[in-house]
């Protein structure tokens, strides 16, 4: 009898192909991370989609104040201003710095933030005593809005 034979071997055959699953470690370890940065994508994205529309929000708040300005309602429209500031101020800026202010400390606030000098010393003065005047004649409205305008856009990107 052979040899070969009486030995019963097998031919040589090759190890089976990896199976899909279970991914090796190394996958686990890159969809945890693309999970996480796909999280915090989202996140960012809704939080700036957020902050947009807030600004718009507002904004579209001063344009309506302006439109419905007329010499009639002036300090009306001072107070629509101030509480649209204030309500930007506290949106930014902690409250226990800002709720109290009033005055003369609420137009160095207003410049100190972003105003430039324009509000304690400038156009931004109507604010303070405006609404209590009910005499006043003519508040240079262009002026005021542009001023409004730029504290509120400097302290809405800071705050994005």
């Amino acid at each position: 009898m052979n040899a070969a034979a009486a030995l019963d071997l097998r031919d040589i055959h090759a190890a089976p192909p990896p199976t899909f699953w279970p991914p090796a470690p190394g996958w686990w370890l890159l969809a945890a991370v693309l999970l996480v940065t796909l999280v915090i994508l989202v996140l960012w994205a809704y939080r700036h989609y957020r902050m947009v529309q807030q600004k718009r929000q507002i904004m579209l708040e001063l344009e309506r104040l302006s439109d419905c300005y007329s010499k009639d309602n002036i300090p009306e429209f001072i107070t629509g201003v101030s509480t649209l500031l204030r309500r930007v101020a506290l949106r930014r800026y902690a409250r226990d710095r800002v709720a109290s202010l009033t005055g003369p400390d609420w137009l160095r606030f207003l410049d100190a933030t972003g105003g430039a000098g324009g509000f304690e010393n400038g156009v931004g003065q109507v604010l303070e005593s405006g609404p209590y005047q009910p005499a006043l004649n003519e508040v240079p409205t262009e002026e005021l809005l542009s001023l409004v305008r730029l504290w509120i856009r400097g302290n809405l990107e800071v705050a994005a």
